[in-house]
């Protein structure tokens, strides 16, 4: 197993330019996906994550079947199913879940049907399913970089509409927001994010940088602007390491980041100073401690 200073050293070697590419995206994505997993999370948006990121995929078999960019194919189709969901369940006779999953699976049969007809498909398949570090074009850099920065300029601009949607979507009505516009907004945003994390970790994987990141920091505060915070930092250090592991140990590097980050998840959830597994039991533990009362009496009649 390499030591940090090799992994270090690995990375500032000519020979293997890629190895920081892959870095950089994958800390673009973790910033990204953990600041927009907010929203996800305290929304209850799990179920339209994990649809974007099916989505997703018939754009990126589109751009890789016409030799485009993938990150552009990507965002393209997942826009058009945001926009297609947020439409749709518009339809009160329809559950927002039910128009989910009927749009994801479809989008998802129709990029396998799209990239079987490329030559050597199985291996592109293989690459767009699990992620690759070995191929991210300078082209998909810049594009990552770009929309990472616009993704978090966004965010900082209609946070406070992005809040009121995410907590009471009734009063944020009645208070005149464009609610419609905002999911749509939201939406989109997740697509972005979920694509420009895909070749680093996978279409299957993704989710797990845009919730559990989230997830972690939700079980460390219950203040959303420390949350926003935390949570891109937890799924930067969960990238770092995990790459640090794949290249130290030959191990998938999309499944190593999942679980480095499953891991800091598991650490909070046991050891939360507030909402811990041992604080909550202590607490417990607290409440049912018998406390003498002050008329108590002994088994002989005289007072305690």
């Amino acid at each position: 197993m390499l030591t940090p200073q090799e992994f270090v050293a690995d990375l500032v070697n000519p020979a293997l330019a890629f190895l920081p590419k892959a870095l950089l995206v994958a800390l673009l994505s973790s910033a990204v996906c953990g600041v927009i997993g907010c929203y996800v999370v305290l929304r209850g948006m799990a179920f339209i994550g994990d649809a974007v990121a099916h989505a997703v995929f018939p754009g990126l078999a589109v751009a890789f079947v016409v030799q485009g960019n993938l990150v552009l194919g990507g965002a393209v189709a997942g826009v058009l199913t945001a926009v297609a969901v947020a439409v749709f369940a518009q339809n009160r006779r329809l559950r927002e879940d039910s128009v989910i999953g009927v749009f994801f699976v479809g989008a998802f049969a129709l990029g396998i049907v799209i990239i079987s007809r490329a030559p050597g498909y199985s291996g592109s398949l293989q690459q767009f399913l699990f992620g690759s570090i070995t191929g991210i074009p300078d082209e998909d850099l810049v594009v990552v970089a770009v929309s990472t920065a616009v993704l978090l300029v966004l965010t900082f601009l209609f946070h406070k509409e992005f809040v009121a949607v995410t907590l009471d979507r009734e009063s944020a009505r009645a208070l005149g927001l464009p609610v419609f516009a905002l999911d749509l907004a939201l939406y989109v945003m997740v697509s972005v994010a979920v694509v420009i994390s895909v070749q680093t970790i996978g279409n299957i994987l993704v989710l797990a940088l845009l919730v559990t990141p989230a997830a972690t920091a939700r079980l460390l505060t219950d203040r959303l602007g420390v949350m926003m915070l935390l949570a891109p930092l937890l799924g930067g250090a969960s990238a770092l390491v995990g790459l640090y592991l794949s290249w130290s140990v030959d191990l998938p590097t999309g499944g190593t980041i999942v679980l480095v980050a499953t891991g800091f998840f598991l650490l909070a959830w046991a050891l939360a100073p507030r909402h811990g597994a041992l604080a909550r039991l202590g607490r417990r533990l607290r409440h049912t401690t018998v406390t003498p009362s002050p008329h108590a009496i002994d088994e002989r009649g005289h007072p305690t």
